[in-house]
Formats: structure tokens, C-alpha cells, sequence
């Protein structure tokens, strides 16, 4: 790659640049700030005495010493007040990286379980999300998880729950622990889901194997792939994403948090785009993973060299991969085709 390729993928011109976020875990955005504030707010005592001890404690290995924390974490959210500032927080720092829509995860089992209500996790999440949209003008979708660790009669019990809400969802998802936990052990939870016009989305191929990204697909019936890097091990798995042109929702430093890549150096993202995949760039559990939107797309753009036809590239896709009318798409696509010619090249590609 020429040295002067990427000269205009500026902080800047990537802030500007409009984008959305497809893989995003609500819970995940809780900043150790916010956990202590809500902590006090509601009287919960914390593991760690400093903002800084939670910070120190954010040194993973692999997915499930993080998992670990993240529960923890998630303690001290107990009333609506508490999920709609969790909410307006993340969409603050989106706003401030140039996201304009987001579709997030969250997981209704995480809070239940401790005898929050499903109906105090989504009419918070809700406000919140209504407060970013007047206040940032930032569209945004839900998109419910199932903890996979959990039974699948835990996950059909916590779509019942859902069902007075279900208009108000965009889809479903699947979560938490990969390994030994494969997609196929959720196969009624999904056709319930399809039967109620919900989306569907798995992650798969984090951790897991090449297999668990075909059961995905075929015993699932996915719209879309959470991470999926691993599909790259598997030529004919890969072709058959490419032929179908699904969504993956790459998760660049969290791969990297996670130790998935020893490096960002190495990370497939760049090859995904040179197969002709269709990867997006996103967060995953921002607070966790040290980067929001914007961090992840400057991470791998300055590890990766990527040029600026590959970032309208990703930042495309995150759009026609989104849960959106044709319409909702096309607006979207012409707001970058416009951005593109405001803030031409300043080097031949």
C-alpha cells in the first residue's frame, strides 16, 4: 500500500462520516463512572473501591473471565431511571463518534434473573433511546438476547415475557458463553421468534468453530452473524456468505481485548472485505473493550491500512445490513454518497 493512500482517513473525516452500529451490548457500555454513581443511587455495594479497581480489573483472557465482571457489573441496574441512563450514555459517546443509528442488544435474563421486571429493562431502555433520538437525532432499534449458557426453556420463558412488547422489537439475538453452547440448542427459541416476525441474529464463530456459524444458519435461519471471523477457516462456508451477502457484525477491539487476535495487525477484517464479505465495524461492550464506534474504526484503519474505498465500504454496510426499510437504507447510502463528495480524496486511490 502506497504511504500516501490513506492521508485522508483522518480522526476527522472518520467522525463525520456517517455510520451505524449493528453489535452493540447495552450492558457493555456501562462505564465504571456510571456503575459507581448508580451503585450509590441504589445502594449496592461494589467488589471494588475506585473507578480505578474496575478498570484494573478489565484484563481478560478470554470470553468468559470477562463475562464474569460484566455480571457483576450489571448489579447495580434496578429501575427504569437506571436503564434509561445507561441508555442516553452510550448514545452521548455514538453522537460524539458521528453514529447516527444503532441496533442494540440487550439482555432481559441478565436483570430478570434478579428479580428486575422484563417491563422496568425495556420501558427504560426505551426512554432512553427516545431521549437520544429528540436530543441527537439518532434512530435506534432493540434487539433482545438470549443468554446461551441458559436453557432454552429459560430463553422461550423470557419471549413470553416479551410478547406484549414484541412490536416494539426488531429481533432476537444469542449471547454470552459460545463455547460448548452451540446454536443448535436454541432451535425452538428461534422458530418462535420467526413465528412472531422478529428478526434473528446469533453470534457465532467468536470462540466458537466454523460449524457453529452453519448451525447458525441453517438451524437458526439467522438474518445476520454476530463476529463471525472464524467462518474464514471454512472456504465453502466463506463463499456461501459472500453468495448470500450476510451481514457480519465484526468486533475489532473487543477481538482483540478478548485475545481472539494477538494483534489488531492480523485481523481478518481487511481480508474479509478483499473475499467480498459483507463486515461492518462495531463496539461490542465498548466500556469493557476499550473503544467505542469511532476507536474501532481508527484502530483498524491505522492496524490495517485500510484505504477510503474500504471504509465507505464498511460504513455501507452497516447500513444495508441494518434492520431497515428500503427506503430508511437508500436515505442512509445517499447521506455518505454526499459526505464522499463534501470531503473528496486528497491522494489517487
Amino acid at each position: 500500500m502506497s504511504p500516501l493512500a490513506t492521508t485522508d482517513l483522518t480522526p476527522a473525516f472518520l467522525r463525520g462520516l456517517p455510520k451505524a452500529e449493528l453489535h452493540l451490548h447495552i450492558e457493555g457500555s456501562l462505564e465504571p463512572e456510571l456503575m459507581f454513581e448508580l451503585a450509590q443511587r441504589n445502594k449496592v455495594t461494589l467488589p471494588f473501591a475506585t473507578v480505578e479497581a474496575v478498570r484494573a480489573a478489565y484484563a481478560f483472557s478470554n470470553l468468559q473471565d470477562f463475562l464474569d465482571i460484566y455480571y457483576q457489573g450489571a448489579q447495580v441496574l434496578l429501575t427504569e431511571q437506571d436503564f434509561h441512563d445507561l441508555a442516553l450514555a452510550y448514545f452521548r459517546r455514538l453522537h460524539a463518534d458521528g453514529g447516527v443509528y444503532a441496533e442494540i442488544f440487550f439482555d432481559p435474563q441478565t436483570h430478570t434473573d434478579r428479580g428486575v421486571s422484563f417491563a422496568t429493562v425495556i420501558e427504560g431502555l426505551r426512554a432512553g433511546m427516545a431521549t437520544a433520538e429528540r436530543e441527537f437525532n439518532i434512530r435506534s432499534k432493540l434487539i433482545l438476547c438470549f443468554l446461551r449458557h441458559l436453557s432454552e426453556a429459560a430463553a422461550l420463558e423470557t419471549l413470553e415475557a416479551a410478547k406484549p412488547w414484541v412490536d416494539r422489537l426488531a429481533g432476537v439475538g444469542l449471547d454470552s458463553s459460545e463455547q460448548g453452547f452451540p446454536p443448535s440448542k436454541f432451535t425452538q427459541a428461534f422458530a418462535e421468534a420467526g413465528r412472531l416476525g422478529l428478526k434473528r441474529v446469533a453470534h457465532a464463530g467468536e470462540e466458537g468453530p466454523p460449524a457453529y456459524v452453519v448451525e447458525a444458519l441453517d438451524l437458526l435461519h439467522v438474518d445476520r452473524i454476530d463476529h463471525g471471523n472464524r467462518a474464514l477457516e471454512d472456504e465453502a462456508l466463506t463463499a456461501r456468505l459472500v453468495r448470500s451477502e450476510m451481514t457480519l457484525t465484526v468486533c475489532p477491539l473487543s477481538n482483540l481485548k478478548l485475545c481472539g487476535v494477538p494483534n489488531l495487525a492480523v485481523h481478518p477484517l481487511k481480508r474479509m472485505l478483499e473475499l467480498g464479505l459483507k463486515a461492518t465495524v462495531n463496539s461490542d461492550d465498548p466500556a469493557y473493550f476499550g473503544g467505542y464506534l469511532l476507536e474501532n474504526y481508527q484502530a483498524v484503519v491505522d492496524a490495517l491500512g485500510l484505504t477510503r474505498a474500504e471504509v465507505l465500504t464498511l460504513a455501507r454496510n452497516s447500513f444495508t445490513g441494518a434492520f431497515l426499510t428500503p427506503q430508511e437504507k437508500a436515505t442512509y447510502l445517499e447521506a455518505i454518497e454526499a459526505y464522499s463528495i463534501a470531503n473528496p480524496c486528497l491522494t489517487p486511490l
